[in-house]
């Protein structure tokens, strides 16, 4: 049989298209400040969601259309 080391080789120089830079993260380049965006968006809706649940308690009067002065 043959060598390892051949073998070995062999397989590593198949594999090299794979950590070639177009293929690797090209969604983070492609799409910058899209992980803080989203951060940003997550905390402002939990931030919206506290809001509501501690002034929701207290919904706003409403005058009917012929009580008003």
């Amino acid at each position: 049989m043959g060598s390892g080391k051949h073998t070995g080789e062999f397989f590593r120089r198949r594999d090299e298209w794979r950590k070639h830079p177009m293929l690797s993260n090209q969604l983070r380049h492609a799409t910058p400040g899209l992980g803080i965006a989203l951060v940003a968006f997550g905390i402002y809706l939990v931030g919206e969601q506290v809001y509501n649940t501690l002034y929701a308690s207290h919904p706003p009067s409403r005058v009917k259309a012929g009580d008003h002065h």
